[in-house]
């Protein structure tokens, strides 16, 4: 599946490029290759807490926790992926979407990931998250999964 880029993600889709997940080989596949994907430190921050979920679980080991760690920040740090900053702006414009988009009643991080991926200009979003996939439709994102 070809999606325009620049191509933004959420927590849910970082995740499935580390761990294995249902979907996760498809999603790999989509993204594999790509140079134009965006990604914040938000979403970096909130993967690295679902790490740290399944640490305390006991579904994933101390180290291996710490690979995945380095190696998403890795992946940012050389470029891999494009840093996505967010700033006051990224914060009002989530604002607006928590306001304006009254059908669908996104929490405030989907907002900010929403927000982070329109004032970078995203023409496509993953996500596995149903409010914020109908947000970033209703605000013209092409999605995966579509």
């Amino acid at each position: 599946m070809g999606l325009p880029g620049p191509l933004s993600w959420d927590t849910d889709a970082l995740l499935k490029l580390y761990l294995p997940e249902p979907g996760s080989d498809e999603f790999n596949e989509v993204v594999e290759g790509r140079d134009d994907v965006l990604v914040s430190d938000l979403a970096v921050t909130e993967t690295i807490s679902a790490l740290a979920r399944r640490l305390r679980q006991g579904s994933l080991a101390r180290e291996a926790a710490r690979r995945l760690q380095h190696a998403i920040l890795g992946r940012l740090d050389e470029g891999v992926y494009h840093r996505v900053e967010l700033t006051r702006d990224v914060h009002r414009r989530a604002e607006q979407f928590l306001l304006g988009l009254p059908a669908t009643p996104l929490r405030a991080a989907d907002a900010l990931h929403l927000a982070l991926a329109t004032s970078a200009r995203a023409a496509s979003l993953a996500s596995f998250d149903a409010r914020l996939t109908a947000a970033a439709r209703a605000v013209g994102l092409a999605i995966y999964p579509a």
